[in-house]
């Protein structure tokens, strides 16, 4: 991959943060039951709250992803921090996956108008997630086949 390409994409990766940032800070304006709230009944309940601590892995994952389109262009595809990183970018696709597992508990005690809605942002989320979680856990074993060869090679020139 030449470096124009993986700059590209850790550009890409860049604005996804930023936009998801923008967007988490956005909604709770928008959102009708704040129509009289104040910035911190806003920002403080308990969904807005779980909803920022559930963004973590999203985050982790994206600077990770970041991180391996850098070792990536400075020619270290074959590296144990690139295998470390895919790691934890699935760890981080995981615990997301958790989180919207556990977020069903305000689903349940939420209103029934807002059950199917609710529904459909929960798989628009996991179902990426898995997708993610699967094709990062392949590649981090392609990559850790590929560097155990590579060590074996090493020791026997």
């Amino acid at each position: 991959m030449n470096r124009g390409s993986t700059i590209f994409l850790q550009g890409v990766i860049v604005l996804i943060g930023i936009g998801a940032l923008a967007f988490m800070l956005w909604e709770p304006h928008v959102e009708g039951a704040n129509a009289n709230a104040t910035l911190f009944q806003m920002y403080f309940n308990s969904f807005v709250v779980y909803a920022v601590i559930g963004s973590t892995p999203f985050f982790a994952a994206l600077y990770h992803a970041f991180k391996v389109l850098g070792y990536v262009r400075q020619n270290k595809t074959f590296s144990q921090a690139t295998v470390n990183s895919l790691r934890i970018i699935k760890y981080c696709a995981l615990a997301l996956i958790g989180f919207v597992a556990v977020s069903v508990i305000f689903m349940i005690g939420g209103d029934r108008e807002d059950r199917p809605a609710g529904l459909f942002m929960r798989i628009l989320v996991t179902v990426p997630s898995i997708i993610v979680a699967t094709v990062v856990t392949i590649s981090e074993r392609i990559l850790q086949k590929a560097l155990d060869i590579k060590s074996e090679n090493d020791l026997t020139v």
